[in-house]
């Protein structure tokens, strides 16, 4: 007798006429019978060979549910038939027994993965082995189901004009309104259930306009169509026009754009294989739009559970509705329950107190928020516009966060700004511009050449660059997970596959060579780019923000994968470029864009294909869909972005009447005078006013060395939980403060971790649907109210209710400053200066 393992089934294999063949079939709930039982005419059926099995493997019921594979097991391992000990029971049971070492061997080969149900590790075999997976996933698939039909390429190409557009007018916006996926996503839905009703069902060239009832793969593949985020590259073009007086054809532009947005999809592609396909990588965020999703189509899966109550579509559309209502409160009629500063309304006046409770330019202690909005925006920055969500965030992500937050931001901060540590005292405790010695906004045009070079005497003759709160940790995520990182590249071709991976491989991939286009024709367009236009980058300079951002794809990946947060490379490759190219902005904001953006690009494109892998959506048309909606978007957004500065009188000044001060493009503006005018060596050289702060790199890469070598002398203890991602905490400050922090940490950790525990089967049915509806409920309430009561008539409607108390409170006395500046604990007398004489 011979035999094989494969990794998803047991087969026997013998070449004896009097062997026994073992033929395993997938044990799906459709090959069920209707009590959770194969029954004999099925197993016959089926070719499964049941006859004198007798296994003698530990009773787990009760501690393990009754799914059906675990029902099976029971059923034949105690009926009358099998009490007979034959070779065929032998057989099963000794590779029943292998099989499972093997898998327990490789769980436990891996990292410590705190989102594992360890529990009911065995008991899954065609369901997920992660309950928040099961919650939001159905596991099941009809691969006749219509995906990529003309009305989605259609409707896709729209909403990819029109959201994107959208996003990019009010980019420049303070406040700013970002119209995120979830709008498309909701939007779209009666537009398709309209299309399918009343378009004929006529043939364009051979393809039908309206061939089925609208689907869930034709609304995934839609919603995945859109690009709601601006272009990263974007805020180059608009730097360089204003900061640096350069303003060159649409052709450079497009090609920077396109080359920055693409590029990072080649990357992705070979990603996939660790990003997407193995179980483990989870993806957090996609599982609030999984279960929109599955409650708009009414989709029903076992992973809901049995709990009774509203039906998870009648709670949507109650949550919904509640949220759109509530957001009128906040976001218009009584906008100080969103900026929630309230002790700063009891002594107005008082710099100290407005530098520790303020919200605009202060520490935010008043820590209390009434607007949804605010609580999810941590989630908006470090999450993709279009997969944001706090209910999405791991319970133990969410803890180092904010446990980093609490440390760096509420203990580290205020020591070393109140004993004026780096001259602090001067100026707001946060602000996102930078300052001179006169307390005023640096004139970065002062310490210019023509060339758009540090000119060295005239900054000696100006003033040195102060800012008010630095990042300055670098997280060296290898250290702590090479061991994962390097399991997983061992394993990824042959990983046992859950039943998504073996429902999705049915389709087939993307051919390698499409990923190796792309790349070889965006890496031309970048080096057309910066040879042709005077960038001050050199080639060699291009290839090594490459190769940066296709280091740490992998990595960060996993990171952001397991706990919905990314750790970006932003400071990285400023330091590298600032030392490598010193007085060079234009390269350092190019050398930046091309090393973080095509690891962010690469892992919007992997967590894309992980929601196409949760919805079962063919891999190629999902590829065709974000290549032809990135390149799209990207073109609209740089025609609505020159139309703004053609026609928008004051663009980008602070100002401005309409509040387009581009805030986002002021910040980075302030990186790359510190990075590229100025440069490390200068800012950051012995004897320079920010040298400590190079000893935080240092700190930073050994944090995770000790806290790797505290795991290995104590496996057991709480440190297992401790992420690096800690580091990550005060990442997004600013423009967040702990407004957004705590209440995001509280409501997140009572979802993830109380409710969770106490009440799973609630958790289980309701959670991702409450988070999809606050999400879009809040969203829809933005745009009415900025497009039917902000904006037309130039915001004169309800002027009374506009400056009532309630209204402008939040923004007077000290923490708002003159001018929006903030006001600093020390002040300075006119023509007064601080900081060394000499610099």
């Amino acid at each position: 007798m011979c035999y094989s393992r494969s990794a998803a089934s047991w087969n026997a294999i013998c070449s004896s006429p009097n062997a026994v063949i073992m033929v395993s079939i997938p044990l799906s709930r459709s090959a069920l019978g209707t009590e959770g039982y194969i029954t004999s005419d099925e197993s016959s059926e089926a070719g499964l060979e049941l006859d004198g099995m007798e296994s003698t493997t530990t009773d787990h019921s009760s501690t393990r549910p009754r799914t059906p594979h675990y029902q099976l097991t029971r059923h034949t391992r105690n009926s009358a038939q099998f009490r007979e000990s034959t070779v065929e029971s032998r057989i099963l049971e000794q590779l029943e027994k292998e099989a499972e070492e093997d898998q327990q061997q490789s769980f436990d080969s891996q990292f410590d993965d705190p989102n594992l149900d360890r529990d009911h590790l065995f008991d899954f075999d065609d369901e997920s082995p992660y309950p928040e997976v099961r919650s939001a996933v159905a596991n099941t698939d009809d691969p006749e189901m219509p995906a990529a039909t003309l009305r989605v390429w259609i409707i896709g190409l729209v909403w990819a004009v029109i959201l994107p557009g959208i996003n990019q007018f009010f980019f420049f916006r303070y406040p700013s309104v970002l119209v995120g996926g979830v709008v498309a996503q909701l939007m779209t839905f009666p537009i398709g259930r309209a299309a399918a009703r009343w378009v004929p069902r006529w043939k364009v060239f051979g393809l039908s306009l309206n061939p089925s009832p609208f689907t869930v793969k034709e609304h995934v593949l839609i919603t995945a169509s859109v690009g709601a985020g601006s272009a990263y590259a974007t805020d180059i073009i608009a730097v360089q026009r204003v900061y640096y007086k350069q303003q060159y054809n649409f052709s450079y532009q497009w090609f920077v754009v396109m080359s920055t947005q693409l590029i990072g999809f080649s990357i992705g592609g070979i990603a996939r294989r660790f990003l997407v396909t193995p179980p483990s990588m989870i993806w957090p965020s996609n599982l609030v739009n999984c279960a929109m999703f599955n409650t708009l189509h009414s989709q029903q899966y076992a992973g809901i559970g049995t709990r009774g109550g509203l039906s998870r579509e009648r709670f949507f559309v109650y949550a919904f509705l509640g949220a759109f209502c509530w957001y009128f409160f906040p976001g218009y009629l009584f906008q100080a329950l969103s900026y929630f500063s309230w002790v700063t309304w009891i002594r107005p006046d008082d710099a100290v107190i407005a530098q520790l409770f303020g919200y605009m330019h202060g520490m935010g202690m008043s820590v209390i928020t009434l607007d949804w909005s605010q609580i999810a925006f941590v989630d908006i920055l470090h999450s993709f516009p279009e997969h944001s969500s706090h209910t999405a965030e791991i319970g133990w992500a969410q803890a180092n966060v904010f446990a980093g937050f609490l440390f760096f931001f509420w203990i580290l901060t205020p020591i070393l700004y109140f004993t004026n540590t780096w001259y602090a005292t001067y100026m707001p405790i946060l602000s996102r511009t930078s300052f001179d010695n006169e307390m005023k906004p640096y004139n970065v045009s002062r310490i210019l050449t023509s060339e758009v070079k540090l000119d060295k005497e005239a900054y000696a003759n100006y003033s040195p660059l102060y800012i008010p709160w630095v990042r300055t940790t670098i997280m060296h995520a290898l250290i702590f997970f090479r061991k994962q990182i390097l399991i997983q590249f061992r394993r990824a071709l042959h990983e046992q596959p859950d039943i998504h991976a073996r429902l999705m491989a049915k389709y087939p991939q993307v051919p390698e060579w499409w990923y190796l286009t792309i790349f070889l024709s965006m890496f031309a367009l970048g080096v057309v780019s910066i040879e042709v236009w005077p960038t001050e980058m050199p080639v060699w300079a291009f290839v090594v923000a490459l190769a940066v951002a296709f280091t740490y794809v992998i990595p960060v990946g996993m990171i952001q994968a397991l706990t919905n947060q990314q750790v970006g490379l932003n400071v990285i490759t400023e330091l590298i470029i600032g030392y490598a190219l010193p007085g060079r902005p234009i390269a350092m904001m190019m050398f930046k864009t091309w090393g973080y953006i095509t690891m962010a690009q690469a892992l919007t494109f992997s967590s894309d294909f992980k929601l196409g892998h949760y919805m079962k959506i063919p891999p190629r048309p999902m590829f065709c869909a974000q290549i032809v909606a990135t390149i799209i978007a990207g073109t609209v957004q740089l025609g609505v972005q020159s139309w703004m500065f053609t026609n928008i009188e004051g663009m980008c000044t602070v100002d401005q009447k309409d509040g387009f001060i581009c805030p986002g493009t002021e910040v980075f503006a302030t990186a790359s005078i510190i990075w590229g005018v100025i440069g490390p060596g200068v800012q950051f050289s012995k004897g320079a006013t920010y040298y400590p702060l190079v000893y935080f790199f240092l700190i930073g890469a050994i944090c995770p060395v000790a806290l790797w070598a505290l795991n290995k002398r104590y496996p057991n203890s709480a440190l297992r939980y401790v992420n690096p991602v800690i580091f990550n905490g005060s990442g997004y400050i600013p423009p967040a403060t702990a407004i957004n922090y705590v209440p995001w940490a509280a409501v997140g950790l009572t979802f993830q971790y109380l409710i969770r525990r106490r009440y799973f089967s609630w958790w289980t049915k309701y959670n991702y649907v409450l988070s999809a509806a606050l999400d879009a409920g809040t969203a829809m309430s933005v745009i009415v109210i900025l497009f039917c009561l902000q904006f037309p008539m130039n915001g004169r409607i309800g002027v009374a209710v506009q400056s009532w108390w309630g209204n402008t409170v939040p923004f007077q006395g000290a923490d708002f400053g003159v001018a929006g500046m903030g006001t600093p604990v020390r002040q300075l007398a006119e023509g007064e200066k601080f900081g060394p004489t000499s610099w």
